[in-house]
């Protein structure tokens, strides 16, 4: 019988972390579940992998993810994927496929953990844990990539824009730049915001 588990995980203190346990086998699954009990876990309900995958993830609502398949398939982590398209999570992948295709799919598919050969009941709270953690961590890291990204942007454009006023109204670069500093507190708005405003308002009289 195959077997998924949705399962209510209390960590980190107080914190309640939901957790999707999507498993092949109900012996697999077993162990799974006896690791879940030694942290604390408490299993929520039973689903099959092969279910609608988005539907089960928006009715459980799980924080993390935890697969067990002995060659986790392409598709099936496609499928998951897809399924976390719009909110990522953890996921934590149990496998016997030690090969560099089945670790290259699952890193692709944002695994936070990929335990080969390693389904013990006494590992499994930590390796959850651990991999909560990472995913928390490369969270971070992707939010400050994406700020540093938007300030490049944002100065690129505000680059732009005094470039265009330099040339409109005859300013100095310092001057420019003090002209936007202007628009943008006066009008409560962000310099890059003014900047933009200033190219589409010099792309429509051009």
């Amino acid at each position: 019988m195959l077997i998924a588990d949705t399962v209510v995980i209390q960590a980190w203190g107080l914190l309640i972390v939901r957790v999707l346990l999507i498993a092949e086998s109900s012996d697999r699954a077993a162990v799974v579940q006896r690791g879940l009990q030694l942290g604390g876990f408490e299993l929520a309900q039973v689903t099959a992998p092969d279910d609608g995958l988005p539907s089960t993830i928006e009715r459980t609502r799980p924080d993390a993810i935890v697969l067990q398949a002995s060659s986790p398939a392409l598709d099936l982590l496609d499928r998951i994927v897809d399924a976390m398209r719009t909110t990522p999570l953890p996921l934590v992948i149990f496998a016997a496929d030690s090969s560099q295709r089945a670790i290259e799919h699952a890193v692709k598919a944002g695994a936070a953990s990929y335990v080969v050969d390693g389904l013990e009941a006494e590992r499994i709270p930590a390796i959850i844990r651990v991999a909560m953690t990472r995913f928390e961590w490369q969270g971070s890291l992707r939010t400050e990539l994406d700020l540093v990204r938007q300030k490049l942007a944002e100065r690129k454009v505000v680059e732009r824009a005094k470039g265009l006023l330099m040339k409109s109204r005859g300013l100095s670069e310092e001057q420019a730049y003090h002209a936007l500093r202007r628009m943008a507190m006066d009008r409560n708005r962000r310099m890059g915001e003014v900047a933009r405003s200033v190219i589409e308002m010099a792309e429509l009289l051009n």
